[in-house]
């Protein structure tokens, strides 16, 4: 027991010390409580990120759906979320063929099993033999497994009639919107009026304006036309460009093609005048086209800016420095939660290029399994492969499903007395014009209209939107973006319920 009056003593020494330090200690207190990242201290640019997609009123959308679970009594008894891109999500079935070879590669051991057909067999062992330690697990090349860039290669050419591809220009990345970051760290760079502008269309998709102002370049937005289905005319082009040049230097034309969230899919012309455009003026072209097979209106077909670029001769084929961005996300996979994408850059200088590997290479690699059905994805079963037949079936199935849809969405909208609705030529949305009556705009004075309806909306009804103006609209303009898709059943419950909401929401501030 000795030891403990020593540290009792101790202790009593100590408490003294302690009384002599207080009133220092108590005028730093402040100063050593405070945390070091604060929201004063933190990062300015990522305050300035909005990602509407996932905004306030998705955060909303989850905590109703906790408070359904617990028992709250609600108007409604499912919350439905036709606020994001997400298929597989909303019900659609993955593809058959993809989900075998991805369970095979992930277990190898069922490399033994009869219930797998050959086919899907054979593409598994050559994607593990390309692994390091024929596994999955291990670390890729940063730019992607060679193979499978080969194949991504290989699917550019067939899509575009022939026109090469280089796999030493193709870069697998963690979806589509990985590889459009990493193409814009590249571009952005000056200070005060040199700083990058970045050409984006509005409406438009908010990973672009939340990647600008995380790297602080000035976004240069340039207007669809809604009265003609949402086109690009280059006149609008050419007026955001010469208002921009006052303060920035713009550098960078970025391109939504089928369009998100308008759902436009561009004619060859646009798609030439475009690229005149670009060249004239000096821009690198971003051409972002995840959902390129995702087309549905007659008359419409999908272009690839590579094909039209080199369709229009050397003077522009060998000149103008673009990279096309395509992903696993979309179209009839609808594999979001894999992460899988590409990038191809074309006329890229050889130094910049040896700058973008490093860049990718501080990521490691992207993952692995979404490389994995990125090469399915471009190498799909073959006619007399077993595999083929149901491929095509479900393929053709889920893009007609959505074609239907589309078309459901339009009419919907058009018959409802408040709504104006372009046609859903691709893509997975649509953006219609609402009219919000004006004692609503007065109202709400500190909210933005079309937040407040929606917000309303999904108290109201359980239905989750994202509000026009988290894409950008001209002003005075009211919209919300909605996918196509939920099943046919539930997307008609859905309009159904948007229109009651939106009669009793004009007579409540009429």
């Amino acid at each position: 027991g000795g030891g403990g009056s020593t540290w009792a003593a101790s202790e009593r020494c100590g408490s003294v010390r302690g009384e002599t330090k207080m009133s220092q200690q108590a005028a730093n207190g402040d100063r050593c409580r405070a945390k070091v990242l604060t929201v004063e201290t933190m990062n300015p640019n990522v305050k300035r990120v909005e990602y509407a997609v996932r905004g306030p009123i998705v955060q909303r959308a989850v905590q109703l759906e906790k408070e359904l679970k617990q028992g709250a009594k609600k108007p409604f008894t499912e919350v439905i979320k036709a606020n994001i891109g997400d298929a597989h999500a909303m019900g659609q079935k993955p593809i058959t063929f993809f989900r075998q070879v991805l369970a095979l590669c992930a277990y190898p051991a069922l490399l033994e099993e009869e219930k797998f057909p050959e086919d899907a067999k054979q593409r598994a062992r050559r994607i593990l033999a390309a692994c390091g330690g024929h596994s999955i697990g291990a670390y890729s090349a940063s730019q992607g497994i060679e193979c499978i860039r080969q194949d991504v290669s290989r699917y550019i050419e067939k899509r575009d009639g022939g026109i090469p591809s280089n796999p030493d220009n193709i870069y697998l990345s963690t979806g589509a919107s990985d590889a459009i970051v990493t193409m814009l760290k590249l571009l952005v760079c000056g200070e005060g009026r040199q700083r990058t502008g970045v050409m984006i269309s509005i409406p438009q998709y908010p990973l672009y304006s939340a990647a600008l102002a995380d790297l602080a370049a000035v976004q240069i937005n340039y207007y669809l036309d809604e009265d003609k289905s949402w086109s690009l005319d280059v006149a609008e082009l050419r007026r955001s460009l010469n208002a921009a040049r006052e303060h920035c230097n713009p550098r960078v034309l970025c391109i939504i093609n089928p369009g998100n969230p308008t759902g436009q899919v561009q004619s060859r012309q646009c798609i030439e005048d475009v690229i005149r455009f670009a060249k004239e003026e000096r821009l690198f072209l971003m051409a972002d086209e995840v959902y390129q097979d995702n087309v549905y209106a007659e008359g419409c077909k999908f272009h690839s800016f590579k094909k039209v670029l080199f369709e229009m001769g050397p003077e522009y084929s060998s000149t103008v420095e673009m990279a096309s961005f395509h992903s696993t996300s979309k179209c009839f996979m609808g594999e979001c939660g894999f992460r899988g994408g590409y990038m191809e850059v074309i006329n890229m200088d050889p130094a910049v290029k040896a700058q973008l590997i490093k860049l990718v290479s501080v990521r490691l690699c992207p993952p692995v399994p979404g490389q994995a059905l990125m090469d399915l994805v471009v190498n799909p079963p073959q006619p007399d492969e077993p595999s083929y037949t149901t491929f095509v079936k479900e393929k053709t199935a889920v893009l007609a499903a959505l074609a239907e849809k589309a078309s459901i969405t339009e009419q919907a909208f058009n018959t409802m007395p408040g709504f104006t609705c372009n046609p859903v030529q691709g893509a997975m949305y649509t953006f219609p014009r609402i009219s919000i009556p004006q004692k609503a705009i007065d109202k709400e004075l500190g909210q933005v209209p079309d937040m407040f309806y929606c917000m309303k909306l999904l108290e109201e009804e359980g239905i989750c939107l994202v509000p026009g103006s988290g894409f950008g609209q001209r002003d005075g303009t009211f919209h919300f973006r909605m996918t196509i898709l939920p099943p046919t059943e539930k997307l008609k419950i859905v309009l159904q319920r948007i229109k009651d909401f939106h009669l009793r929401f004009t007579q409540e501030f009429s």
